[in-house]
């Protein structure tokens, strides 16, 4: 019986088909862009959004629950606990936990399509799993140039603002000095303390070392050495004594206060909690170049800092090749399974990539093969799921309907209609 109605259905199509091909024009028009491919990238771009908006908003209270008698006890204005700080904090934090939004927009949006079978009316008409995944890429593009954006050019800005405000309203603790300093301030010039204090911006047990052809032609050295706030690089000079050696020749001068020019500055050494966060990508970059031309050691957490925002964008690509492998197919345990698998995986990721900022900033690896070491593992697991996905029209067939038979005459229907088009 089955098989005579299809026949039937058969005989009907080639009528059709027939009808068709003696129409002027083709009725079916390829766009680059079809209509499918825009309702997907409305619907992830929407509940990305809207999981940002959702958790954020849960994260927000948390925070207030948390931080209100610091805000009342050191007399927070209103104004500025929601434009100095929550203003901001809700960028910084959108961007740290990007991965996880990423997964579960892909994850919520691709699971609702595969249980209301809309996944299985796409594979049947012909798509491959390849051609679905061109929407969700052009979703993880705008997602990671967001990110991007955010994390070199909005987020420093603001974080300023919101360091300060906590550093005033919230934890009052700071960095105010810093032991044994070293750096190149000029070509063949090398400054050396043995102790900065910021408060009174001053330094202790001075020395200014100059080279001419690896060859030590002046020292100076000083008891302490203040910077003068009201000028650009200028110090004040106490308790001073300069060598200075011209062949086999060597002059001492002292005295008790010199007014020098020396091209440095407190923010040079003194590095502040989330300083790193306050300088936009350029920034960034030249502090790094400056600080490696002077010699000075500590500037991993800037490097860490300036590659991670990098490649925290380009993980929105492969979580979500991760997130519409997993859920794409109907499984046991729907929605709920998928989602749980998601969340667990971009906490790990979070985690991951965590452990090797720490490992980048207290040990030896490299800060840019650090911060891309999560998204390598996270790429093979990538290219294991994508393998793992149906990416023919009768493996998928086969997968969701278990009838060879039936497969047979739906796949012949779609072929049909391609021969049409």
């Amino acid at each position: 019986m089955k098989h005579n109605v299809f026949q039937l259905f058969r005989s009907y199509l080639q009528a059709g088909k027939e009808q068709l091909k003696n129409l002027k024009g083709n009725p079916f028009k390829k766009k680059w862009l079809k209509r499918l491919d825009r309702y997907i990238i409305v619907k992830f771009l929407g509940t990305y959004f809207f999981a940002i908006a959702l958790i954020i908003s849960i994260a927000v209270v948390f925070d207030i629950n948390e931080n209100i008698d610091d805000f009342i006890n050191n007399k927070a204005p209103i104004s500025a606990i929601v434009f100095d700080y929550y203003l901001n904090f809700i960028p910084y934090y959108t961007n740290l936990f990007s991965p996880l939004f990423v997964f579960i927009a892909v994850i919520f949006f691709t699971s609702k399509l595969a249980e209301n079978s809309e996944i299985i009316a796409m594979f049947s008409t012909g798509m491959s799993f390849k051609r679905l995944m061109v929407p969700y890429m052009i979703s993880a593009a705008i997602i990671a140039l967001v990110t991007y954006v955010l994390s070199t050019e909005v987020i420093p800005t603001g974080s300023v603002t919101r360091l300060k405000f906590e550093q005033v309203y919230k934890n009052k603790k700071r960095a105010d000095y810093v032991r044994n300093i070293q750096l190149e301030v000029d070509t063949g010039v090398i400054a050396y303390m043995e102790r900065y204090e910021d408060y009174n911006k001053t330094a202790y047990r001075f020395s200014l070392d100059k080279f001419e052809d690896h060859k030590l032609v002046s020292h100076l050295t000083a008891r302490r050495i203040t910077y003068d706030t009201t000028s650009v690089h200028r110090w004040i000079i106490k308790d001073y004594m300069i060598r200075e050696m011209k062949g086999m020749r060597e002059t001492i001068t002292r005295g008790e206060r010199l007014d020098s020019i020396i091209n440095m500055e407190p923010q040079d050494f003194l590095i502040t909690r989330g300083q790193q966060e306050t300088m936009t990508s350029p920034q960034l970059r030249e502090y790094i170049d400056k600080q490696k031309q002077r010699g000075f050691a500590n500037i991993k957490v800037f490097e860490v800092e300036y590659y991670r925002r990098i490649a925290t964008s380009f993980a929105a690509f492969i979580l979500t090749v991760i997130g519409l492998s997993l859920s794409s197919q109907k499984r046991k345990g729907g929605m709920g399974l998928h989602l749980g698998i998601g969340i667990g995986l971009s906490f790990s990721y979070i985690l991951f990539q965590t452990i090797s900022s720490t490992f980048a900033i207290n040990g030896n690896a490299h800060p840019n093969l650090a911060v891309w070491i999560p998204n390598i593992l996270y790429l093979f697991i990538a290219i294991y799921l994508y393998r793992k996905a149906p990416n023919n029209r009768q493996k998928y067939c086969l997968t969701n309907h278990h009838d060879a038979w039936i497969c047979e005459e739906i796949l012949y229907y779609n072929d049909s209609i391609a021969s049409i088009e």
